[in-house]
């Protein structure tokens, strides 16, 4: 029985070429050299204070709340000190690039995607037979039965039906076209009449339907979405010397 085992550079590599991880290291890579090289380009350098704060944010992301914490983290991920003030500064440099680069662009890309941005907070019970899904539909209506019901009645999914069908609060994108145009024309709350996709008959009740608002988390999401846009442009344009 094996005592030791010995892992090297090449161990690991190979590993990673096994797992089909390349290409997202790769793309890690060809990240932040662009970083890198833009941010020193336009001249962009992080504080004493932003790198502190950026120190404190990644050790509150990854529930590092003491100093023992962090040093196990550390050891865990065979991270040096070094290593991670560059995760940290890379981290400081890439916020600071994506605000140069696109502070001034958010506020329009909301307003022309602001209809994208709108979500809803909806129950569902999907059905096979599309005349069950009409009696069912009227039952509701007339107030023979409650949506929580038919829920309990219909789903077959365990956790979904313990919690009367509830999906959540979804997007445009998060549903199929003939669904999402029919939720967000509905008057909440209001049950929508049967709607037939490829996964059945769509028994859906709208409890709400929630206007978008530019608050820091949709505009940071904004924000995060045309940095990592831009950079797979750059990555685009640049030819990779790959070796090995």
């Amino acid at each position: 029985m094996l005592t030791t085992i010995n892992i090297t550079p090449s161990n690991i590599l190979h590993e990673i070429k096994l797992t089909c991880q390349l290409p997202t290291i790769i793309e890690g890579i060809m990240n932040r050299k662009i970083i890198a090289l833009m941010a020193a380009e336009k001249g962009i350098v992080a504080t004493q204070e932003e790198l502190q704060q950026g120190a404190d944010n990644l050790r509150i992301l990854n529930e590092l709340h003491h100093a023992e914490d962090t040093w196990k983290w550390l050891e865990q991920h065979h991270i040096s000190v070094d290593d991670f003030e560059e995760i940290v500064y890379t981290n400081v440099i890439s916020a600071k690039l994506a605000q140069y680069l696109f502070a001034d662009s958010v506020e329009p890309v909301f307003v022309e995607h602001q209809l994208d941005y709108a979500s809803v907070v909806l129950y569902e019970v999907i059905l096979n037979d599309q005349d069950l899904a009409l009696e069912l539909f009227y039952a509701i209506t007339e107030k023979e039965i409650s949506f929580a019901d038919v829920a309990s009645q219909y789903i077959e999914e365990s956790e979904l039906r313990r919690c009367g069908g509830y999906r959540g609060i979804l997007h445009r994108k998060d549903l199929k076209p003939e669904i999402s145009a029919a939720v967000f024309a509905a008057s909440p709350p209001q049950l929508l009449k049967p709607i037939i996709t490829s996964k059945g008959v769509h028994l859906i009740f709208v409890e709400e339907i929630i206007q978008p608002q530019l608050d820091d988390e949709l505009r940071y999401k904004i924000l995060s979405d045309l940095f990592s846009e831009w950079l797979k442009q750059q990555i685009a344009k640049v030819e990779i010397n790959f070796q090995l």
